[in-house]
């Protein structure tokens, strides 16, 4: 393994569309969302220590969330364990972490990643991420993993590339296009020269400063001002400092869709970002009625296509129901139809106004 090459995990959001399930409390990424018997931060910190250092990986959450990380993943050196002090989106916490290694390595590359996406074929995941640090530690360039697209998805958003490859299955990146409509999906789709983006980013850790730079000026002052307090005692007292004078942007915004060096591989990998219940849906297995569910006494009578996710000690019994999503849990359950997932988080805001925080 190259000691240079470092992976940070980003394991701050709350996924709220995953209610009630996910709780801010007690966010997706911790939770056992397909039934395999690991969290989704566990899945993804075993693929990446296939081929990075584990003392080179490093999560990124929120300070309430550094207990249940370290009690999830053993294996991880506790200093690797970054508490943010508040949420503010992606660019401050790459921000964070592309300063602390500076300081630690000033030859590393670094991929950044989500903690709680799917990823079903690891060894074309791996060979992937060794292409894309191959090709960053040669050029100045930052890498995006895009995925081949499958049905116009809208919840995804879409990079578009140029037809002629840099070099092995490398693409220069035209532009970036948030969660578009359907018919604007499908003609991405028809193109051929759109893929998914899987939010997985790759990079010599100089070249992001020298872009947060030109690109963030303000947030790279505001974390230059505090650089010689990080890797010491002090750094805690330094986040304090630095995170209420950053802004609430992500990394796509704030540098990858105004640089010129950003390049994509297009990767089959089995990925999803599993950001709804209808993607754990999809990845689930399914009876002959084509439901899926998670719990050990679900009984369904002529029922079908539903996702249904109960305590396993719980009886649940549904009839009658096409395309529901079933969600039970200790306090809260969830009947929604799948066409409404999206509504999710709505219904979640509702509660809060009619029922405070005890929900959530």
């Amino acid at each position: 393994m190259n000691q240079h090459h470092y992976v940070a995990i980003m394991a701050g959001g709350i996924g709220s569309r995953f209610w009630p399930m996910s709780r801010t409390r007690y966010p997706k990424q911790f939770l056992d969302i397909l039934h395999t018997g690991k969290t989704l931060i566990q899945w993804t910190y075993d693929r990446y220590a296939d081929f990075i250092p584990k003392e080179n990986i490093f999560v990124i959450t929120s300070d309430e969330y550094a207990g249940i990380v370290q009690e999830q993943l053993p294996d991880l050196p506790v200093e690797n364990i970054l508490g943010e002090p508040s949420r503010k989106n992606t660019a401050p916490c790459i921000a964070y972490i592309s300063f602390k290694l500076m300081q630690k390595d000033p030859k590393a590359s670094l991929i950044v990643a989500p903690s709680d996406h799917l990823i079903l074929d690891n060894i074309a995941f791996k060979k992937v991420c060794l292409e894309a640090l191959s090709f960053v530690n040669k050029h100045n360039a930052f890498i995006t993993l895009g995925i081949k697209p499958t049905h116009p998805n809208t919840g995804y958003g879409y990079i578009q590339f140029e037809q002629h490859a840099v070099t092995d299955n490398v693409y220069k990146v035209k532009t970036f296009t948030e969660k578009p409509n359907l018919e604007l999906a499908q003609t991405f789709v028809n193109s051929g020269d759109f893929l998914w983006n899987a939010g997985i980013f790759v990079w010599q850790v100089k070249n992001i400063l020298t872009a947060f730079e030109q690109y963030l000026p303000e947030m790279f002052e505001v974390f230059s001002a505090e650089t010689d307090k990080f890797n010491g005692p002090e750094e805690k007292a330094a986040l304090e400092a630095i995170y209420p004078q950053c802004v609430n942007i992500s990394i796509d915004f704030g540098i990858m869709e105004k640089a010129h060096n950003v390049y994509v591989i297009p990767s089959s990998f089995g990925w999803s970002d599993l950001g709804t219940w209808n993607s754990a849906f999809e990845n689930f297995k399914k009876d002959s009625l084509s439901n899926a569910i998670a719990g050990n006494n679900v009984m369904l009578v002529e029922a079908n296509r539903c996702m249904v996710h109960v305590p396993d000690e719980k009886l649940v019994l549904v009839q009658g129901l096409t395309d529901y999503i079933v969600v039970d849990t200790d306090d809260v359950l969830l009947i929604c139809h799948k066409d409404k997932e999206q509504n999710i988080k709505e219904y979640v805001a509702e509660v809060k106004r009619k029922k405070g925080d005890r929900y959530l």
